[in-house]
């Protein structure tokens, strides 16, 4: 019977802009050579540490990554979740919108270029669906209010 298991976040990093599609713009990094899935535009992730909370793991990974502290962090009602056969295990992967309203990106070594995507051009150059849905669904809540049972606190930290 395959195990379910939560050792990795999601992190989905946007801007609000008036210029764009739907008012939301995703950042997607690319992953840099001799890295897993290098070449790929992907969203903010990492794996979750020992002692670590999920959204503490989200908070870090996105300051590792990118440099940034989210101006505004919360959780997506929702989880990726996908199968992998080989080690027959269920991965549930919790997800979080960070938005950056002055992002100065200052990339780690696991990725080579950053890039801000329509919702639409986002979607395009994810590989997954369940993240192609995740970005989607961030980017139809971020112009809104979010729920205050989905907000992290900027304190938490």
């Amino acid at each position: 019977m395959p195990e379910a298991t939560v050792r990795v976040v999601d992190v989905y990093p946007y801007r609000l802009t008036p210029d764009r599609e739907s008012g939301v713009e995703l950042l997607l990094l690319r992953r840099a050579e001799g890295r897993s899935y290098a070449g790929t535009w992907r969203m903010v992730g990492g794996s979750i540490e020992p002692g670590e909370a999920a959204w503490e793991t989200a908070w870090r990974e996105l300051l590792e990554e990118t440099g940034c502290e989210p101006d505004r962090f919360w959780t997506l009602p929702s989880v990726n979740t996908f199968y992998e056969w080989e080690s027959d295990r269920i991965n549930l992967t919790p997800a979080f919108g960070a938005e950056l309203t002055h992002p100065s990106i200052d990339l780690d070594a696991e990725h080579d270029l950053y890039r801000w995507f329509s919702p639409t051009a986002a979607c395009r150059r994810l590989e997954w669906p369940e993240q192609q849905r995740l970005a989607r669904l961030t980017a139809e809540m971020a112009p809104g209010p979010i729920p205050d049972a989905l907000l992290i606190p900027p304190d938490a930290p």
